[in-house]
């Protein structure tokens, strides 16, 4: 791949980190709830965190070795239920499920740009990115299910 090519995908991807920020900072303006706003902070700081190592690596300070490759686990809820109407009054749960649908819709954007590349450092970087956005799908999964299926008294 060639570097305008690269520098091109890198640009692209730093975009989306962008606006997965906006997006996560508006919810949090919208919602009332102090631990749903603490936990669309944390995937806005992450989604900063992800731009600022997209640009590191674009400029060379970093190699793409910089992201770790802990296995998440996909709980593949967003996978079988239809993302919510962010239009409409949503609760705790729903913002979850929107949350995981947006991590599920970064995590195949990146998986699809590595699965064209060849063997080397831009795949494997790509890679890493589609496993922290996988991370976060996992988060935000725990956090629906735990809102929605909800311990009972009796186990």
């Amino acid at each position: 791949m060639s570097e305008k090519n690269l520098e091109y995908f890198i640009n692209v991807a730093i975009v989306k980190e962008e606006t997965a920020y906006d997006f996560y900072m508006d919810l949090h303006g919208k919602v009332k709830d102090n631990t749903i706003k603490d936990t669309l902070k944390f995937l806005a700081d992450e989604e900063k965190k992800h731009k600022e190592f997209l640009e590191a690596y674009r400029s060379g300070q970093i190699e793409s070795k910089a992201l770790g490759m802990d296995a998440p686990i996909d709980y593949k809820i967003a996978e079988h239920i239809e993302k919510p109407d962010i239009e409409k009054d949503i609760n705790t749960n729903e913002i979850y499920l929107l949350a995981a649908h947006r991590e599920l819709n970064a995590y195949n954007f990146y998986k699809s740009l590595a699965g064209v590349q060849p063997e080397g450092d831009v795949k494997e970087m790509l890679l890493r990115m589609a496993n922290e956005e996988m991370k976060h799908k996992e988060k935000v999964e725990y956090l629906y299910s735990n809102t929605t299926f909800t311990q009972t008294e009796g186990g």
